[in-house]
C-alpha cells in the first residue's frame, strides 16, 4: 500500500474529511496520511481507539512517536492525556489501549538505530519562548538531534511564516488555523513538504498551535520487505 509515498511532492491533508479505516484490531481505526507498505509500514496515520479497545501486545521494530490528539492513552507505563508527546525507539514494547477513548497523531518505522531515549512530554504544561528574529512565534523544542528536530510552535493571530527546510518539514495542526494556498487547515489537519521546498503560511484570527517536525525527510526509511 502505498499513501503520499513520493516525498518529493507536497502532501497535505483534511482530516476531518477523511474517513476512519478499520485496522485489525476490534475498536480501533485510522486516517492514514502517508505509507509505505500494508500492515507493517512506515507510515504516518491519526489512530482513533473506541472506549475500551486495545492493541495487541507488540515491539516497536521500527520504532514509534505519537501525540495524543484528545482523550487518554493507556499502556502498562502509564494514563497520557491529550498533549502528551511520546517517542518509543526501536526494540520498545507496550499494549496500547484507552478505557475512555482517545485519539492520537502517531509516526512508525522512522526512527534511527542509535536513538535509544524514551521520551514522554506533557506539552501543554511547557512554557513556550519568543522563536529569535521571528515576530509571533513562540516555540519549545521537543526532541532534537543530528537528523531531526521535532517543536512545538504557538503563531500569534495573523502571524505570516516562511515554513521549509533543507530536510523536509511536516506540520500538524493542534488547535486554531492556518491559511496556505487558498486554503484553511484547521485542527487535527497535516501538510508535509519536501527537502527544500519553503511556502508561505498565515495564522487564523485565533493563531495557531502547531507540531512541526523538520529534517527528517533526507533519508526515507521502510520496513523490510516480507
Amino acid at each position: 500500500m502505498e499513501i503520499n509515498a513520493d516525498f518529493e511532492q507536497i502532501a497535505t491533508a483534511h482530516t476531518a474529511q477523511m474517513d476512519w479505516v478499520d485496522s485489525p484490531i476490534v475498536g480501533v481505526s485510522r486516517r492514514m496520511l502517508d505509507r509505505i507498505g500494508d500492515e507493517v509500514a512506515r507510515a504516518t496515520s491519526i489512530v482513533r481507539y473506541a472506549q475500551g479497545s486495545s492493541f495487541s501486545p507488540h515491539v516497536h521494530s521500527g520504532g514509534e512517536e505519537f501525540l495524543v490528539l484528545n482523550g487518554v492513552f493507556q499502556d502498562e507505563h502509564g494514563d497520557f492525556p491529550e498533549g502528551t508527546y511520546i517517542r518509543n525507539p526501536i526494540g520498545t514494547a507496550h499494549k496500547p489501549g484507552s478505557e475512555p477513548g482517545c485519539e492520537i497523531f502517531v509516526k512508525l518505522w522512522q526512527f534511527d538505530d542509535a536513538e535509544k531515549e524514551i521520551l514522554r512530554v506533557d506539552t501543554e504544561k511547557l512554557t513556550l519562548s519568543a522563536l529569535p528574529n521571528t515576530q509571533g512565534v513562540s516555540n519549545a523544542v521537543l526532541y532534537e538531534d543530528a537528523r531531526e528536530t521535532v517543536q512545538i510552535q504557538q503563531w500569534d493571530a495573523g502571524t505570516e511564516q516562511s515554513v521549509g527546510d533543507p530536510g523536509g518539514a511536516e506540520i500538524l495542526m493542534i488547535r486554531g488555523a492556518i491559511n496556505y494556498d487558498g486554503e484553511t487547515f484547521s485542527q487535527h489537519e497535516w501538510i508535509r513538504l519536501p527537502c527544500n521546498k519553503s511556502v508561505t503560511m498565515m495564522a487564523g484570527n485565533d493563531g495557531a498551535r502547531i507540531w512541526m517536525k523538520t529534517r527528517h525527510l533526507t533519508e526515507i526509511k521502510t520496513p523490510p520487505s516480507s
